[in-house]
């Protein structure tokens, strides 16, 4: 749970009032203030005091130290660049997930040498369509493996180990000949690009103050959406003049060069954030005032070399399998299930649909392959519309309630916003359904993908925030057992 904070006001910036003094003037106006600014006992899970009861001023959660090199006390634009070089991540790391699977009919006609119209076409695509789920599986499931090594030795070594193995992998399935290769290539390929799934809210958290991570955690969300869309249409509109295996050529030098960014500007956002000093109790054995007067180090900034080193000492001394068996009882919180349950549903319901979107506009409409992905243009509108309902909506009724609670913040405060999505997600599916098998005008089912975009990017950005929010002090843990186990539901 978040340290609670409270800043409070310079008696010099107060107006006394007249009812403040009684009669014999024996009460001041510093002794009311002082009762006024203690906060209102919180209970709830999750709860801190945001909010000056006073000023209203934003009390900013965790508490900066006075370190140079603590993450919270770099400029803003620099803490969103690196926001911005984490959402690239899981930009890429979905873009491979299953943006080349609009070019499946290309990819089973290399890799098996047979056509639509052979005998054996259909287990052929059986088989390859396996080579993407399997990757998505495994891309899903590694963050069980990744997250222990994020904790005990930072963020800046897995992700630079893992996604150099991840365009590594991308030029292997672009070279592939044969399906074990291509399997192969994908497995390894999803289970290397897993780790931006769960690095990039930890880097987020570790980087920007409570009342700021709605907004910013959207853009997470919207790249995973925006990565999947981003695949298919790059993919499409590829094999106009290209062959399917260019789409993997580009994402290669596309993440060596996000690699290299990563290697040259990205320090280590992991931070070891020491508690406040507990009060002292007063001598009782003296009536005289006690005068402290405590002096605290202020570490030296690091060098650009330091800031820039690979690996740094261990963030924690806990065992690795302490740290892999510690997501899994995570799941029974009740705020940890429903934000699971909430992003299968919706990202569920999205990797049903990409598999099976490139067949049913060629079925229904008689498109070709780069005219299917297309289509995925809605989703890249809703998923940027999804940004503003998940994230500053959320953060403006979250801040509403929190003003109309004396300025106590709760993780709850954030889930009306998801009513929006509880209406648009039937409603999407209703329209791509029907649209599809009544064949009607083309723009009732691609409206359909762009409100499932905006549902997608809402529903995982608050299901996540909410759950981070609740449990800050093992975020880590609460982020691998939703992103591991929405695959499993």
């Amino acid at each position: 749970m978040s340290q609670k904070q409270y800043s409070v006001p310079s008696m010099n910036d107060i107006e006394p009032r007249l009812d403040d003094v009684d009669d014999d003037g024996g009460r001041s106006c510093a002794d009311s203030i002082d009762s006024d600014l203690k906060a209102k006992p919180t209970n709830t899970l999750g709860s801190v005091q945001l909010r000056n009861p006073i000023t209203n001023d934003v009390i900013l959660v965790p508490t900066p130290s006075n370190d140079p090199n603590d993450p919270l006390n770099w400029s803003r634009g620099y803490r969103i660049y690196i926001a911005l070089i984490s959402c690239a991540a899981i930009f890429m790391a979905q873009f491979l997930a299953a943006g080349p699977s609009v070019d499946m009919i290309e990819i089973v006609e290399d890799i098996f040498g047979i056509s639509p119209s052979d005998p054996g076409y259909s287990s052929a695509l059986a088989k390859m369509s396996y080579a993407f789920s399997g990757a998505s599986l495994a891309q899903g499931m590694s963050n069980l493996i990744y997250m222990p090594l994020i904790i005990k030795y930072g963020r800046r070594p897995v992700y630079i180990i893992s996604f150099l193995i991840y365009g590594g992998c991308s030029l292997w399935a672009g070279l592939a000949k044969g399906y074990s290769s291509e399997l192969a290539a994908r497995l390894v390929m999803g289970f290397a690009g897993g780790s931006a799934e769960c690095v990039a809210p930890l880097t987020i958290a570790d980087t920007f103050f409570l009342h700021e991570r709605g907004l910013i955690m959207s853009y997470y969300s919207a790249a995973l959406s925006c990565g999947v869309s981003g695949g298919i249409i790059l993919s499409g509109l590829v094999t106009i003049h290209q062959s399917w295996r260019v789409v993997y050529y580009v994402a290669a030098g596309m993440i060596w060069t996000l690699v290299l960014l990563i290697i040259f500007t990205m320090p280590e956002t992991a931070y070891q954030r020491n508690a406040p000093d507990p009060p002292e109790e007063p001598n009782k054995a003296s009536d005289e005032p006690q005068a402290t007067h405590r002096e605290t180090a202020i570490p030296p900034k690091k060098s650009y070399s330091q800031q820039m080193r690979l690996f740094n000492p261990a963030f924690t001394q806990e065992s690795l399998l302490t740290l892999f068996w510690r997501p899994v009882p995570l799941l029974f919180l009740p705020s940890v299930l429903w934000g699971t349950l909430a992003m299968s549903v919706a990202i569920g319901t999205f990797v049903a649909i990409s598999s099976n979107f490139a067949t049913a506009f060629t079925a229904t409409y008689n498109w070709s392959t780069w005219q299917c992905g297309l289509t995925y243009i809605a989703v890249l509108i809703g998923a940027t519309a999804g940004v503003y309902g998940g994230g500053l909506l959320s953060d403006k009724i979250a801040d509403w309630l929190t003003q109309r609670r004396d300025g106590i913040r709760e993780p709850e405060m954030r889930l009306p916003t998801v009513t929006i999505s509880l209406i648009l997600c039937p409603v999407s599916l209703i329209l791509y359904g029907v649209g599809i098998q009544n064949s009607l005008h083309w723009i009732v089912p691609v409206i359909g993908l762009g409100l499932l975009g905006f549902v997608i990017t809402q529903v995982s950005n608050v299901a996540l925030v909410y759950a981070i929010d609740a449990h800050r002090p093992i975020a880590g843990e609460v982020v691998v057992s939703q992103l591991s186990f929405k695959g499993v539901f």
